[in-house]
């Protein structure tokens, strides 16, 4: 049996990414109850937030759903932490930071511990300090990225390779294939975030959804490279903008000022493209259209059977 099912008490290896400040209730509600992981990330936001977003959540499912703690980014790391104990959240993501502080006071409470990754020595390193579920995660990926541009393909197995608990593979995947290939890799599972969005419970604004429908194989871009700050973005005008201030010598801190999450929220939930960004993986040109999670789910399970079933004849 697949380990993720026992771990985390779902009938579907299919975690959601963390999504920072434009996470929201009804999505990770409406993946939970499709048989996936749900996922809640905190970002930046303040402690009253989290609140809220966690005891929603709660609220309107009784499935389980994790909390993604962005270590190094967020302001409320322990009152987060505090939340889903008071709230029983039963998984914890950790990500962007050391988690070896961390990982005893969640297991001491009785919560599994992911910890996303982006090489082998993070991963083992993880592992070490008691993780029990590695999410590696290539540079095909949304977002924020590691320097080192580990595609997923490379990343995977090595990363499986390395540590003896589950492996989760992100970045790049948006359906059935994209599964058996992360499954056939030696991953136990995958975590997707740009996928969620071009769904019809994705609470965003319509004009982030219709860039993903309209994306092609190149709609994505790196920005931050200059300055060891990977960020991948959908190409629009404000993307356009900032890749000209790098060009031209900008320095670091006007591009984080330019690059907070008050800017991802205008693009992806106030549609605003020309003073706004919206994050999306290299995946985003496989997407064309936008179903309820629960049949994206349904679909993508079943895609990834028949890859299975049809590969002996391949050979």
């Amino acid at each position: 049996m697949n380990p993720l099912y026992q771990l985390l008490d779902i009938k579907y290896p299919i975690i959601q990414g963390g999504m920072g400040n434009v996470s929201n209730a009804p999505l990770t509600v409406a993946i939970s109850e499709a048989g996936g992981l749900g996922t809640i990330g905190i970002g930046t936001f303040q402690s009253d937030k989290i609140e809220e977003l966690i005891k929603q959540t709660k609220e309107l499912t009784d499935k389980p759903f994790a909390v993604n703690i962005p270590l190094s980014v967020s302001p409320a790391v322990k009152e987060a932490a505090m939340f889903m104990f008071q709230y029983e959240v039963p998984v914890a993501v950790l990500s962007a930071g050391n988690p070896a502080p961390f990982i005893p006071k969640f297991k001491e409470r009785g919560v599994t511990v992911i910890c996303v990754v982006a090489s082998v020595k993070h991963a083992r390193k993880a592992e070490e300090a008691g993780a029990d579920i590695i999410v590696a995660e290539g540079y095909e990926a949304a977002g924020i990225n590691a320097t080192d541009e580990s595609t997923t393909m490379t990343l995977i197995p090595q990363v499986v390779d390395a540590v003896n608990i589950p492996v989760v593979a992100a970045g790049g995947i948006g359906d059935g294939r994209g599964l058996a290939a992360a499954m056939a890799l030696g991953a136990s599972g995958v975590q997707m975030g740009t996928r969620f969005i071009a769904t019809q419970e994705g609470v965003f604004h319509e004009n982030y959804k219709k860039k993903m429908i309209e994306a092609g194989d190149t709609e994505t871009v790196i920005v931050g490279r200059s300055y060891g700050k990977i960020r991948r973005l959908m190409k629009t005008p404000y993307a356009k903008q900032l890749l000209e201030d790098e060009a031209g010598g900008e320095d670091l801190q006007s591009f984080m000022d330019k690059t907070t999450e008050d800017y991802h929220r205008k693009g992806a939930v106030e549609g605003n493209l020309e003073e706004g960004f919206i994050n999306s993986g290299q995946i985003a040109g496989l997407i064309h259209d936008i179903p309820t999670v629960s049949e994206l789910v349904e679909r993508m399970v079943t895609e990834a059977r028949d890859v299975f079933n049809t590969l002996p004849g391949r050979f």
